[in-house]
């Protein structure tokens, strides 16, 4: 297969819902890229893969042994993709122009940049503020609590009204762009993850190599984004169970 400018990935697991939505604003958007999207399932048991079959067969899809989580599903794409630039996406994205190309023009204009992110959108065009700063005591767990809660904008920069382009110490793992030779040098993301922190390691990881990260607010997708996850037994023990994994490998810093 000839070497391509830009791939992407998805990772699913039982996303009927919403799969459609997400594959066909991406490949309507990227018309004029030498693009190649990817699906990575996760063994979904709903028609997620049908959906993708019938609807989008120019689409490459692998299908991994197991739910083995965001970060091992993002991995094993390493050994397919032959581009200059990989772009990881979360199911839940929509995008409404091309910014996949915006953004890779940054990196081919930057070469000390090794990740870039947009700003990220509700569907009603609100900002959604993400984390733009190293994790920390102050910012992942006392900004839970509401006295503490202005924590929050400290560590999505919120307060910063970032208008222009910046560098980061956090790139969201919803939506954004990576040098493959650096993803692949890196082995991706830390797969010990099963879900939440796997892109703070990441940009930590990016950083300690040298590059620059940065968030990039001149383009914008929008994420459709419901904080199931969190809101179960489940969702908060595989959320805490990443937060030890990454203060015991970065260091129990309050900020």
């Amino acid at each position: 297969m000839a070497k391509i400018k830009v791939s992407g990935c998805i990772v699913t697991y039982n996303e009927q819902d919403m799969i459609e939505a997400c594959v066909r604003s991406l490949l309507e958007q990227t018309k004029d890229v030498d693009f190649q999207l990817y699906i990575s399932d996760n063994c979904s048991q709903d028609e997620t893969l049908a959906i993708i079959r019938e609807k989008f067969p120019q689409v490459t899809i692998l299908e991994n042994e197991k739910n083995g989580g965001f970060g091992y599903g993002h991995n094993q794409i390493l050994n397919q993709i032959d581009s200059d630039y990989h772009v990881v996406i979360n199911p839940d994205i929509c995008i409404q122009e091309d910014a996949i190309s915006k953004l890779v023009a940054y990196l081919e204009e930057h070469p000390t940049v090794g990740m870039v992110t947009p700003k990220i959108l509700n569907m009603d065009g609100s900002e959604q503020f993400l984390p733009k700063r190293h994790p920390s005591i102050r910012y992942v767990i006392l900004s839970k609590f509401r006295p503490f809660r202005k924590h929050r904008q400290f560590y999505t920069r919120e307060v910063d009204n970032l208008t222009t382009s910046t560098s980061v110490e956090f790139c969201t793992g919803c939506f954004f762009v990576i040098r493959t030779e650096l993803f692949r040098k890196l082995s991706g993301f830390d797969s010990r993850y099963y879900m939440y922190f796997e892109d703070a390691d990441l940009s930590r990881t990016v950083l300690s190599e040298g590059y620059e990260i940065i968030f990039y607010p001149e383009t914008a997708v929008y994420h459709k984004w419901h904080r199931a996850n969190t809101r179960s037994v489940k969702g908060i023990v595989r959320f805490l169970t990443s937060m030890v994994k990454y203060f015991n490998k970065w260091g129990w810093k309050f900020s």
